[in-house]
């Protein structure tokens, strides 16, 4: 009965047309119209809001920009595909940039009638110096058959709306947009406007550079900035035509700190990045490694020169083997940075057995190699040039935590670059990293100032075991954030059965079990690992937020802070990343820092512990291939990245006063 009503009063009031009766105030008229003047069920048509708005007044994009909300359609009566929105005009509105329409705009949706009428509803924001929201409801009774007299407005929005780009486009992290193709060779202006919120700093100048068959855009990337890049390009001839472009910008080339950096200054700072690796927190659980490979140098020089060209080769090829893995995984579409064989629990319970197996050695449960006479022979005749090899493997694995100063934009840049580039960055960190060692074996005169052998090295190898058995309680501690409870009862299972076999070997070593026995007794530990590790369970568990009060970080809720003019505090973290632990009790947890995150200043916390395609995709885009990160966000300004180091001081400086 009410939908009979509808038409008649549809009838009487002059609805029976291919355009609504209209919605009227002083800001907009809006009415319904189709571009057929007769429908029946089944049949496609183009149905659209057409809003003829007053001169100094405006409506919004899909995208409103800085600020605004897009207009809304709801139809019944048709099966409607979403809004072809024509492409917008940009509109300043003082420090802001917004994205709509002026004077006239149609709204087109794709149709298929249902019956032979159409009701809708919709809405939409206009604004001048105020911003006022309307409504309407619409009913449209078209008659006849044929073209309808609107038709043409659905003409003159088609040749608005972006049309799929013939061009090739690519992105980088920062902000670079490049065009490339046939037919670029007549533009004379160009900008861009994404499809995403916060995607872009919108205000921003878009600084224009022509090439032959190349148009490139310098963008400033939003907090919600990410690849592939969606947005409308529009480009201009030099007689004012415009041309209007859909495009989807993949990732190329990098940002800050990869590309844009020459190889030389790349190689530079991967040198001096390896270097104060040596200096990070991570060097810790390696004490004990570097530690016992000086004292085995002091034997004869040309051991001493074998044991430092070994344990270079080691570190050499524990970087160029994270550089492959690197390079083979970011190929084939992997987001992955340093430090990523540390987001797996197999990995990381691994490396827990492998440190506490290094303590027991360490502690004489068991030798690697029979010991030679005199303990000070003895010591520094063990392990030998293999075991200067496994140390140097070894140390680049368990430093890999840590990612010192300089390190992340000599990475950013190696993943960018094609492979061979990659390699050459990668041995030069590793370079740096064993530099201080190799210089002990390679020139006499250092050499010569390390102490004797003697029985202190019997006392130093004892003690250094400690450290080796608090790595492996360190990354079983990394275990339980990963996997829960029951990775940590898998840690500490295994543990046991590595003991265990540590110990059979070494009442072997002294004559007191057989060798069928003992040979027996590791299989059986081998074996009991392998299934632990098999039985692993695959679960992640958020870090634990010292102070109490962060926000989980998404892009989304980046965006909703940002655009209530919040300032934003972003600390990308991991639970086995030692740099990102030591600042946050350091640098983020004193009671001044914590005051302002509670007074004001959001916190939130990136959390890398488990692979994260969204936080690894954040890091690419602020040059970074690895943790720690820190961004802080100022109201209504770019964000500005805090050093790799941070300390309370740096934290309140970047906040501001209070």
């Amino acid at each position: 009965m009410v939908r009979w009503l509808l038409l008649f009063l549809a009838l009487t009031s002059g609805a029976m047309a291919a355009e609504s009766a209209p919605v009227r105030s002083s800001r907009v008229v809006a009415t319904l119209v189709t571009d057929t003047d007769g429908l029946a069920p089944g049949q496609a048509f183009r149905l659209g809001l057409r809003l003829r708005v007053a001169p100094g007044w405006h409506v919004y994009w899909q995208n409103p920009g800085d600020a605004g909300v897009p207009p809304e359609l709801t139809v019944t009566g048709a099966t409607v595909g979403p809004i072809a929105w024509p492409a917008p005009a940009r509109l300043p509105e003082g420090p802001l940039m917004t994205y709509g329409y002026t004077g006239e705009v149609l709204l087109p949706v794709a149709a298929v009638a249902q019956g032979a009428a159409i009701d809708a509803t919709a809405s939409w924001l206009v604004c001048e110096k105020i911003c006022v929201p309307e409504e309407g409801a619409f009913t449209l009774v078209p008659g006849g058959g044929g073209p309808s007299a609107e038709r043409a407005l659905f003409t003159a929005a088609n040749q608005r709306t972006p049309r799929p780009s013939p061009f090739t486009a690519g992105v980088t992290p920062d902000g670079t947009l490049t065009l490339a193709g046939e037919g670029l060779q007549a533009v004379r202006d160009a900008w861009f406007i994404p499809v995403a919120p916060d995607a872009l700093v919108n205000p921003a100048p878009q600084a224009l550079r022509m090439e032959a068959g190349r148009v490139t855009l310098q963008l400033k990337p939003g907090p919600a900035f990410a690849t592939p890049l969606a947005g409308v390009a529009v480009l201009r001839d030099a007689g004012g035509q415009e041309s209007y472009w859909d495009v989807s910008a993949d990732a190329a080339g990098n940002g800050p700190g990869a590309a844009t950096v020459p190889l030389a200054e790349a190689l530079g700072l991967a040198l001096l990045g390896g270097l104060i690796l040596n200096l990070m927190p991570c060097v810790f659980p390696v004490l004990a490694m570097k530690a016992m490979a000086v004292a085995r140098m002091t034997g004869a020089r040309a051991q001493i020169r074998r044991e430092g060209l070994a344990y270079t080769a080691g570190v050499l090829a524990a970087f160029g083997g994270l550089g492959l893995s690197l390079v083979a995984l970011r190929q084939a579409g992997g987001a992955v940075g340093w430090g990523f064989q540390l987001q797996s629990p197999f990995f990381v319970i691994a490396m827990a057995w492998t440190m506490l197996a290094l303590g027991l050695n360490l502690s004489g449960v068991f030798a690697v190699e029979t010991r030679a006479a005199g303990a000070g022979q003895g010591l520094a005749a063990q392990g030998g040039t293999g075991g200067s090899f496994f140390t140097g493997l070894l140390a680049v694995l368990v430093a890999t935590p840590c990612t010192a100063p300089f390190m992340g934009a000599a990475i950013a840049a190696a993943l960018a670059a094609p492979a061979a580039v990659a390699l050459l960055v990668f041995t030069a960190l590793g370079l740096g990293f064993a530099a201080p060692y190799l210089l002990l074996a390679l020139v006499p005169g250092v050499a010569r100032l390390l102490p004797r052998p003697g029985a202190w090295m019997e006392v130093l190898r004892g003690a250094l075991a400690f450290p080796m058995y608090g790595a492996a309680a360190w990354l079983l501690w990394v275990v339980s954030l990963q996997a829960g409870p029951a990775g940590v009862l898998a840690g500490m299972a295994g543990a046991v059965v590595v003991a265990f076999g540590a110990w059979a070997w070494g009442q072997h070593q002294a004559g007191r079990l057989g060798r069928a026995m003992s040979y027996a007794i590791l299989g059986g530990a081998g074996v009991g690992v392998l299934a632990i590790l098999g039985a692993l369970p695959d679960k992640a568990v958020a870090v634990t937020d010292t102070g109490g009060v962060s926000q989980p970080f998404t892009r989304a809720r980046l965006a909703a802070l940002r655009a209530e003019g919040r300032p934003v505090f972003v600390n990308m973290t991991a639970a086995w990343c030692v740099t990102c632990l030591v600042n946050e009790r350091i640098a983020l947890a004193p009671a001044a820092v914590q005051a302002r995150f509670a007074g004001g200043v959001a916190y939130l916390k990136g959390d890398w512990t488990r692979q994260d395609p969204e936080i690894s995709a954040f890091l690419s885009e602020h040059g970074r291939d690895g943790v720690p990160l820190y961004v802080f966000y100022p109201p209504q300004r770019p964000g500005i990245v805090l050093p790799q180091i941070l300390t309370e001081g740096a934290v309140l400086g970047a906040m501001g006063p209070g």
